[in-house]
């Protein structure tokens, strides 16, 4: 008896392909996204996606039942942005997923918002603050792209 390819997915292939699946669909919406976003409290974003009128979204990709539960700091995301989604494989159990937050369900192709978030509005101040920490780490990573042989001494 063979296993099918989904059985055999591991934990971090099918996070990838989450990840990947609602990074496209929050570019099809015309967000520009940005994946692992140190936040000013310690946290990390999975997905920072930012609207062209500087709304500021929120993913956080669950893989598994494991991984939502060891991981329940998701209230304090709801500092950082407008929106907040979770995004989850088309088998996870949605009913475990807040009400409060909206809900996406992805793989590596794409994905589907099955529950929209209320808004909630970041502060002027921060909203400007988080502009600036994405625009100059989105700048540092393209540089290091463009450059991976530099050198920074300082």
């Amino acid at each position: 008896m063979q296993l099918s390819d989904a059985a055999r997915q591991t934990r971090p292939d099918i996070t990838l392909a989450v990840c990947r699946g609602a990074c496209r669909l929050m570019r099809q919406s015309g967000r520009a996204v940005l994946r692992e976003l140190p936040l000013p409290d310690g946290r990390r974003a999975d997905i920072m996606a930012i609207g062209g009128n500087g709304e500021l979204t929120i993913v956080e990709v669950k893989s598994s039942i494991e991984d939502w539960r060891v991981d329940q700091k998701w209230p304090d995301y709801l500092a950082w942005c407008d929106l907040l989604y979770f995004a989850v494989p088309v088998d996870f159990p949605q009913a475990l997923i807040a009400e409060e937050v909206g809900l996406i369900v992805a793989d590596a192709y794409g994905g589907d918002i099955l529950r929209h978030p209320p808004r909630r509005p970041v502060a002027a101040a921060r909203r400007k603050s988080l502009l600036i920490d994405c625009a100059r780490l989105s700048a540092e990573r393209l540089a290091r792209l463009e450059d991976p042989e530099f050198v920074d001494f300082l």
